[in-house]
């Protein structure tokens, strides 16, 4: 803009100017007038208002900035004007910042508190902050020759500068004999062509406090460009196939967008869903009010019993429906990632990972798999000083240490192979078995013969773990020994000192190009006769002191030895949360969802559970977050320790002009009370200051002393409060203070190690709050909800991370007897859970949880109990068919009605949960089926087990032995194991069938009347059985056998049970037949 040599000054006015003409008066200027303006910080062109005016962000010296370049100054800068350094005010638009001032003349609640995504659009500064001397009023000098393109910022804004002399002052006025210049100095002059003298405002005060205008500032701007050209440079990640050779994105432009974001589900999928679920409950409420007006006399006992279960079953669902009200999903920026954090030329600033591995026995857990799983991990595509590798050892197996130190040295080959070609997956044995193309994408003409090769090693070293298995097979009398003669510490899997080795990440240990490895630690922990080790939670919380002490990273990642890397990019997907700037303080851990390989393609014991980690955990996700499932989880190790999310920061207050005075005298109230506060706190201090300040003039020459010793012994009572929650480790507890991260500067390895040592003792946890309030929790055997639950508690939240490329992936049990062992063994802990201080119902008020996120875990607990009134409810419709009573009246068209929009409102909520939750039908339908069969057998023998250990303190076990097995593929789908957790599915089996077929038989021979009674009863015992299907193929098998003890076991409870009710309840009456005269003469 043009100013006509005048000096621009700001007005009371918003977006209006002052213009201080030589020979005229003041005047009022529109914005209008002086369109046209360039920023001077991204020299992009001045956008226009909402009112169509140009943007003006400084009304004191209108220093032309553009709206993005205030909003980020304010967001991120000093908050104030580049050029007259006043603190920028908010603007109608603009969002509010820290310290931001009430006013009353700005109505803009939309935009006054919350960024919109995008809405800065501008997170760079470039080309530098270069003021304008024609704005500034800076005399005419020899830089106005200067080329356009070359602008230098003429205020040093109070540094001085010994090379400058003081004729080039930036107020000190040269004689200007001419013409007039737009670009002379602003002193008032009564004719242009007549030389001035200065006339400071402020005479007495020094000319240098103005800064200077000179060409030293040349300088510092070169180095300021230098610096910007860093930030601009371009970032390639390295080995990824998805960044092309002409893609340039530069830093500034996506260095600093967020590192993720929500993809909500479309309303056009998510408004029908939540609008069925209010129409599902009016309907729940229309049917309990039929169900409970309209009771059956004949039968009042069986229509009681089924009312009861009936409502539980609808509180059930309340509990599992809920959650999922706000389902949404992810979406990571891996290149964001690594323009921020990784520069070219620069060491990376990823954080460091810790990755925990848990094993126990070698024999059920095979040592291959475990070896496969680390291997993924020391391959994983991140930088190979910022990834440890703990292995927790829990059964102090030779065979698990030796398998180890050769997957260690196979890890030399593989880790470089893998990161040269971009394998995936990066676990050996899944590798070179799944059948897929493995030249896509590989254009190195070397690769087919590297690859021959490193099979070829990976068979041998397959041979050499194989060797390793069948020498374990036979332990020696003696124990076993080490290669230097000394006895294995673990012979004794119980009695055993802790035992520490590093394999990997120590000097000299590189791979066979040269290049470092990760660090590779076997940790086996203490175990004494006397002692409660806590199992597998137990053996966690050692890794964390372990890795507090030799590595301390901030991020831990835990998996199951069975639970390899599939997606090399894993940690950096968890890191686009953790290490996001703006989200990822509050974040606790990062959830992945468990993929499984070698399940049979109908997936009939529903081992893939598709419907929780597709359906379930979105919907957690959009709440506080998903629950912890023990496996495939980055934590932030400061939450782990139990501290506390951080606080966020309360917002300023609302504040409207549009209402009469007379509608806030409460508000205005409010405020008074405020001020009041405020003031009072301020005479507080003041009293406490005078306090200090009288105290100080008291003091003698001693004082220094006596304030040491008082820094003293509060350190000392820090440090042993810290270690009575921590334990006595004081390199642990040191550790444990670093928010960040990081180890202690000058500790020798061998101290680390021996430190290490103790951290892993038997009696290190003792009188802290290890399982208590640190760590993973104990007290159940389902330690990941127990974990997640007091971490949320706490105030944290989790994220749900889905890459397309799924994360991580496991083997399940596939046969019938192990799928119930398993969820056996969930059911167990949630029950333990359930009679534990710890239960989501009562515990945890007043703390960070939100109520929806506590619904979730409240069914998470109690879902075990369900199984008490489905096994009643399962067993109704054999009693209706043999008594030939029924648990409803006789249905009227209006029950009718209302009998079909409750089936017909389940079945279409089902239909859109697989529409928004990406399932198929036929996933949906398998979890259908096993949720029965879970909760007649594991749940309730869960239900009972829990009962006894909390109440009784009896421990008991239901062990699972192998019968039969079969050979091909997927042949562990066929094979059966005997257990006392099929008897009560097998029992609901056959008296459902039996039931069918003596209601078919009545029904003939009681004519064509009562076949319409009959079919209700059918429907809901043919209900029974197709749920049951299932396990049904499961006890036959592959060729159609059933074990004899089942066979018993089912026929004798089942005869049991109809003679009983044939005896309580007969099909006649109590006085025998009655007989009534037919009208005939049989005579």
């Amino acid at each position: 803009m043009n100013t006509g040599g005048r000096l621009v000054a700001g007005s009371h006015n918003r977006n209006e100017f002052v213009l201080i003409n030589a020979d005229e008066s003041a005047r009022i200027r529109s914005v209008q007038e002086l369109s046209g303006q360039i920023c001077k910080i991204c020299r992009d062109e001045i956008e226009l208002t909402v009112d169509g005016e140009p943007f003006v962000a400084c009304n004191e010296c209108a220093f032309p900035v553009c709206r993005p370049c205030y909003e980020y100054e304010r967001r991120e800068g000093n908050q104030a004007c580049p050029q007259c350094k006043t603190r920028y005010k908010r603007i109608k638009g603009s969002p509010r910042v820290e310290n931001d001032e009430e006013e009353d003349d700005i109505d803009d609640i939309y935009n006054e508190f919350e960024y919109e995504n995008g809405g800065i659009g501008f997170d760079q500064v470039s080309e530098g902050v270069s003021v304008s001397r024609r704005h500034s009023g800076f005399p005419h000098s020899d830089l106005d020759s200067a080329p356009p393109g070359s602008q230098i910022p003429l205020l040093t804004y109070g540094d001085e500068d010994v090379e400058i002399s003081s004729d080039r002052h930036a107020l000190i006025v040269p004689p200007s004999i001419g013409g007039h210049s737009s670009k002379s100095h602003p002193a008032s002059l009564s004719d242009p062509t007549i030389a001035a003298h200065p006339r400071p405002m402020v005479p007495q005060k020094d000319l240098a406090v103005y800064g200077y205008g000179s060409v030293a500032w040349k300088d510092r701007m070169e180095d300021w460009k230098r610096k910007q050209n860093e930030k601009l440079q371009v970032v390639k990640h390295e080995g990824d196939p998805d960044f092309e050779d002409g893609d340039d994105i530069p830093m500034m432009d996506e260095g600093r967008q967020p590192l993720s974001r929500k993809i909500p589900i479309k309303s056009s999928k998510i408004n029908p869903y939540r609008m069925l679920i209010v129409l599902r409950l009016v309907i729940l409420g229309l049917f309990f009010h039929y169900r409970i007006l309209h009771p059956v006399k004949d039968a009042y006992a069986l229509w009681l019993i089924s009312v009861i279960c009936e409502i539980w079953f609808a509180v059930s669902w309340v509990l599992d429906q809920f959650p999922k009200w706000y389902p949404i999903e992810r979406e990571t920026y891996l290149d964001r990632l690594s323009l921020r954090y990784e520069k070219e030329g620069k060491p990376s600033e990823l954080s460091p990972v810790d990755v925990f591995v848990s094993t126990v026995d070698p024999l059920k857990e095979p040592p291959l798999i475990t070896a496969n799983t680390v291997l993924s991990i020391l391959a994983v595509d991140y930088p190979v000083d910022r990834v440890a590798c703990y292995v927790s050892d829990d059964g102090a197996a030779m065979l698990t240490f030796e398998a180890l130190s050769e997957t260690a040295e196979f890890a030399r080959k593989w880790v470089p192979f893998c990161k040269k070609y971009c394998i995936e997956p990066r676990a050996p044995e899944w590798y070179f078995c799944h059948k897929m193309d493995y030249l896509k994408n590989k254009v190195h003409p070397a690769f087919v013969r590297e690859r021959r090769a490193m099979k070829r090693d990976y068979e041998e070293f397959k041979v050499k773990i194989n060797a390793l298995v069948a020498t374990a097979q036979k332990v020696p009398e003696e124990g076993w020994t080490m290669q230097d003669g000394t006895p294995w510490p673990g012979n004794s899997t119980r009695d055993h000192p802790g035992m520490i080795q590093v394999f990997l990440g120590s000097d000299g240990v590189r791979d066979v190009e040269n290049n470092e490895l990760p660090r590779l630690v076997y940790v086996s922990r203490e175990k004494r006769p006397g002692f409660d080790h806590h199992k597998k939670a137990g053996a966690m919380n050692s890794l964390i002191r372990v890795s507090g002490v030799l590595s301390n990273a901030p991020y831990l990642l835990n998996v199951d030895c069975d639970h390899y890397i599939n997606n090399s990019k894993a940690l950096r997907e968890a890191m686009c949360f953790m290490m996001d700037p703006q989200s990822g303080k509050k974040i606790c851990y990062v959830q992945f969802p468990q993929r499984f390989d070698g399940i049979d393609r109908h997936d009939r014991y529903s081992n893939r559970n598709v419907v929780f980690f597709d359906i379930n955990m979105k919907g957690l996700d959009g709440l506080q977050g998903p629950i912890y499932v023990g496996t495939g989880c980055v934590f932030r190790r400061q939450a782990l320790y139990g501290f506390d999310a951080p606080k966020k920061k309360k917002a300023p207050g609302k504040t409207c002009n549009c209402w009469p005075k007379w509608c806030f005298m409460c508000c205005g109230s409010r405020k008074k009370r405020q001020a009041k506060k405020v003031a009072a706190d301020k005479k507080k201090k003041n009293r406490e200051a005078s306090k200090q300040i009288h105290a100080l003039e008291n003091i003698e020459e001693g004082s220094s002393v006596s304030k040491g010793s008082n820094v003293e012994q509060s350190t000392e009572a820090m440090q042993l409060k810290l270690e009575k929650k921590f334990g006595q480790s004081p390199v642990f507890v040191a550790s444990a203070r670093m928010q960040n991260g990081g180890m202690a500067r000058n500790a020798s390895p061998a101290c680390l190690l021996q430190e290490a040592i103790q951290v892993i003792s038997c009696g290190y946890e003792d009188k802290t709050e290890w399982g208590k309030e640190i760590g993973w929790i104990y007290g159940s055997v389902t330690e990941d909800i127990l974990t997640g639950f007091k971490m949320h508690s706490h105030g944290w939240r989790s994220v749900y991370c889905t890459p397309k490329l799924p994360a991580f992936k496991g083997s399940a049990p596939i046969n019938l007897s192990d799928r119930l062992h398993q969820v056996l063994r969930w059911a167990l802990g949630s029950v333990e859970i359930f009679l534990s201080r710890h239960c989501p119902i009562w515990y945890g008020y007043g703390g960070g949880l939100k109520w929806l996120e506590r619904l979730s875990y409240i069914n998470s607990v109690v879902y075990p109990w369900t199984s008490l009134p489905l096994i009643v409810y399962c067993s109704l419709p054999a009693i209706c068919l043999l008594t030939g009573k029924f648990i409803v009246p006789e249905i009227s068209n209006y029950a009718s009605i209302l009998f079909m929009a409750l089936f017909s409102s389940i079945a279409i909520t089902g239909i859109l949960e697989m529409q928004w939750g990406k399932v198929g039908i036929d996933d949906w339908w398998r979890n259908e089926q096993f949720w029965v069969i879970g909760g007649v057998s594991a749940h309730l023998f869960a239900l009972f087990q829990g009962l006894l250990k909390v109440l009784a303190g009896v421990d008991t076990n239901f062990t699972v032995t192998s019968k039969a097995a079969d050979d091909g593929e997927f042949s562990d789908l066929y094979l059966f194991k005997w257990t006392s957790l099929l008897i009560p599915p097998t029992t609901l089996l056959i008296i459902n069938m039996i039931g069918i077929v003596v209601g078919i038989s009545d029904a003939i021979s009681n004519g064509y009347d009562s076949w319409g009674p009959l079919f209700g009863r059918l429907f809901f015992a043919l209900w029974v059985v197709i749920h049951l299907y299932p396990f049904l193929k499961g006890l036959l098998g592959k060729q159609d056998r059933m074990p004899t003890i089942i066979i018993v076991w089912s026929i004798l409870i089942a005869s049991i049970l109809t003679l009983l009710w044939v005896r309580v309840n007969p099909f006649v009456a109590k006085g025998g037949p009655v007989l009534e005269i037919c009208g005939l003469d049989c005579l």
